[in-house]
């Protein structure tokens, strides 16, 4: 079958690659129809490896070499193993990647994110940017009907989104900023929306990303490349800031900016990965009492149904998906443009073709 494999910095190579082993006793066989590309798969290719095991086996997945991308994919599930009940073949799936081990204090509580054991596929274990993967039925759920293949992909990333979101404990009524609405910043806007917060402000530096999210919720724009975003947000909100501040752009300017316009007793939530340790004024934000929240991932019982169900709902995904491409261009339709900053939304890929339900 055809994969997208990872070998190293700059080097992913569509190849003919063995065919996966029959699924375990708990796991299904998926047919992948589509996957979408992650900011994290292009800061793999860009300088990894960071998170992916080339060189030094994973303590959980075992995995260690070259290994075939795709944490964000959808499918329709072809065979199942002995112990799988609710998940039958025929059936359309979106997966929530993460693994977790379900026994740990961690999974004990919910929190199967921070499994003691976790691993992704795509990242630490075989992915979804190929023609079939097994992956353990319990990270499955049923697309419906109405949600095509395209949009049934961005199911992890809402996920994620909306986990995030959940962190925040924001409330209704209650001022909240996202600065940074690209990859994932479109989304935790999507969610924050379905969140009921707000006002909501946007802040970005890209006129075209500003104008898709004002299709996305009802919101108020600041251009950063064009305007002071501190003194506008501070304008915007009576001098005081707002309560919750999301900063998805990963960017030092994003995080510099999310301090400066949180209000006294407000909230930060860091969404957007950091490249390198940045400084933060720990004093400043202790004398205004500014709690600081961080999200990962998702969990996949409380927030992958969600997300296809707000996918179904809604044109979310006509609104965030910039292409679609096919397998063999991953890299120059896809993470070449994503490098280059030539893309303006998600970039999906047909990994092979699949009656439209």
């Amino acid at each position: 079958m055809k994969a997208a494999m990872y070998y190293g910095r700059e080097d992913i190579r569509i190849d003919e690659v063995p065919e996966p082993t029959a699924p375990g006793s708990g796991d299904v066989l998926v047919e992948v129809s589509r996957a979408s590309i992650c900011g994290t798969d292009v800061t793999e290719y860009l300088s990894g490896p960071v998170q992916i095991p080339l060189n030094r086996r994973h303590v959980a997945s075992g995995h260690q070499g070259p290994l075939v991308l795709g944490h964000e994919f959808a499918g329709r599930v072809v065979a199942v193993g002995s112990s799988v009940e609710e998940i039958r073949p025929g059936l359309r799936v979106g997966l929530g990647a993460g693994v977790w081990c379900g026994v740990c204090e961690w999974c004990r509580i919910g929190r199967t994110n921070l499994c003691a054991s976790y691993y992704t596929l795509g990242l630490q274990a075989h992915g979804g940017l190929a023609e079939r993967v097994v992956a353990p039925a319990r990270m499955c759920r049923p697309v419906p009907d109405e949600l095509s293949d395209d949009h049934a992909c961005l199911s992890q990333p809402l996920a994620v989104a909306l986990h995030a979101v959940r962190r925040a404990h924001g409330e209704p009524g209650r001022s909240a900023i996202v600065i940074g609405v690209g990859g994932i910043g479109s989304f935790i806007l999507a969610a924050a929306h379905a969140a009921g917060l707000g006002p909501l402000l946007v802040v970005d530096v890209s006129k075209r990303r500003l104008e898709t999210a004002t299709r996305i919720a009802p919101i108020q724009t600041i251009n950063a490349s064009d305007q002071d975003a501190k003194s506008a947000v501070l304008d915007l909100t009576d001098g005081d800031g707002a309560w919750l501040v999301i900063e998805a752009s990963g960017s030092s300017s994003g995080l510099t900016l999310a301090t400066r316009v949180v209000r006294r007793g407000g909230r930060i939530l860091i969404v957007g990965m950091q490249e390198t340790p940045q400084p933060l004024d720990l004093r400043d934000l202790a004398l205004r009492e500014v709690d600081m929240v961080t999200t990962v991932a998702h969990v996949c019982d409380t927030d992958l149904s969600q997300s296809l169900t707000i996918l179904a709902r809604s044109e979310l995904g006509k609104l965030v998906v910039d292409r679609v491409i096919d397998l063999d261009d991953l890299v120059p339709l896809g993470i070449r443009p994503m490098v280059e900053k030539q893309t303006h939304g998600k970039v999906v890929v047909r990994t092979r073709q699949l009656e439209e339900t």
